[in-house]
C-alpha cells in the first residue's frame, strides 16, 4: 500500500514530469495563466484524462475542448461509467471501452457489398 503523496516544483526532464502515474499520486505543476495551463496539460506523452476546475462553467468546457485527452471532466474528477466511452490518446492507449462505442472496440465487422446485375446475359452459370 502506498500513501497519497502531492509532488512540487516539477519540471521537464524530471521523471516525475514526464511519465503516467495511477495511483495516489499529485503533481501541482504552476501555470502563469489558462493558455499556459493548457500548454503543460498537452505537454506530455500521454492523455487519459483530466480536470478543469473553474467558476466559470463555460470557460471550463472552452478550456477542456484543448486538453488533449480522451476525456476531460469539469468540475469533478476524471472516472468511468459504463454510459460513457472510455479510454486514452497519444500513448496513453488506443480506442474506447465502455458505452455502446466501447463494445465495437471488441467485435469485427463485415462488409458485404452486392451489385446489381445491369443484364441477363451478364450472369454466369454456377454448377
Amino acid at each position: 500500500m502506498f500513501r497519497p503523496v502531492i509532488l512540487t516544483n516539477v519540471k521537464p526532464g524530471q521523471r516525475a514530469y514526464e511519465e503516467e502515474f495511477f495511483g495516489p499520486v499529485a503533481i501541482i505543476l504552476e501555470a502563469k495563466d489558462a493558455d499556459d495551463a493548457i500548454r503543460l496539460a498537452n505537454d506530455s506523452r500521454f492523455g487519459l484524462g483530466g480536470s478543469v476546475w473553474t467558476r466559470d462553467v463555460r470557460r471550463g468546457e472552452e478550456l477542456a475542448r484543448r486538453v488533449e485527452a480522451g476525456a476531460v471532466f469539469v468540475n469533478s474528477m476524471v472516472k468511468s461509467s459504463p454510459e460513457m466511452p472510455f479510454g486514452g490518446v497519444k500513448k496513453s492507449g488506443y480506442g474506447r471501452e465502455l458505452s455502446h462505442l466501447g463494445i465495437r472496440e471488441f467485435v469485427n465487422q463485415k462488409s458485404i457489398w452486392v451489385a446489381k446485375e445491369t443484364k441477363p446475359e451478364a450472369r454466369k452459370k454456377v454448377e
